[in-house]
């Protein structure tokens, strides 16, 4: 059986942990991707071939950002899960750990993004790539927001708690680096100045500290909410200690 981590699993909707490094979904390099693994995980659990088994991506993690996953196993589960993801209705957190103290316990981002900054949503099936090339495109502004708390830090780095509203391209890791904390080992956003701190002590280069740790979604099925959440990676737990 297939090695994956199942968080939760229904008849129309599964949920599972995305380790560091591994795409979400397929590209052209033809690189293994969390989707193959779940995918085969049907089919051996089912006992059926690739072209038997239905599985829906709603929403995606970027490569380097480990968490909590959704799939939907039918049509309904990927609709519903779909529909959620745009009337923003899922609840989800990110912890991740930034480079800095920060001077407030707790804030808010709100800002306007331009046609070549970055937006996600209705675009799970496109690579970055594609999905660059359609932000090019792009001619509106569109509002990427969220809220942040501080859980501990020490006088290098902080701890956070992130509770994004909207679901744009690179949102946390972009937002992050504007406030002049980006996240630990995020060499795409975290700048010169950052760099030679975050390499020196983290050393995966597969990986940033930033990881999806919960999420709440209503059942396709049934009126209730499902309550999804894993704990931070162990090797975090030094870094931020005051």
């Amino acid at each position: 059986m297939s090695s994956i981590k199942v968080l939760y699993e229904d008849n129309h909707i599964i949920a599972v942990v995305k380790p560091a490094g591994v795409l979400t979904q397929g590209d052209r390099t033809g690189e293994r991707s969390l989707m193959d693994d779940v995918r085969d995980y049907l089919m051996e659990k089912k006992n059926k071939t690739a072209g038997n088994v239905f599985l829906g991506l709603v929403h995606r993690l970027d490569k380097p950002v480990q968490g909590i996953v959704l799939f939907g196993k039918t049509s309904k589960g990927a609709s519903r899960l779909s529909e959620q993801f745009r009337n923003h209705s899922i609840q989800k957190t990110y912890h991740a750990i930034v480079v800095g103290k920060l001077k407030e316990s707790k804030g808010e981002i709100k800002e306007k993004v331009n046609k070549i900054s970055f937006f996600a949503e209705g675009f799970t099936n496109k690579t970055d790539e594609e999905l660059l090339a359609e932000i090019k495109k792009a001619t509106k502004t569109r509002t990427a927001e969220l809220s942040w708390e501080a859980v501990k830090s020490n006088d290098k780095f902080s701890l956070l708690k992130i509770l994004p509203k909207t679901g744009r391209f690179h949102q946390i890791r972009i937002q992050m680096a504007n406030m002049g904390h980006p996240i630990l080992g995020d060499t795409k956003y975290g700048g010169q100045t950052h760099r030679p701190i975050s390499e020196s002590v983290w050393k995966d280069r597969n990986s940033i500290a930033l990881a999806a740790t919960a999420i709440s979604f209503k059942s396709a099925t049934e009126d209730k909410i499902i309550n999804l959440e894993i704990p931070l990676p162990e090797e975090w737990a030094k870094l931020s200690t005051p």
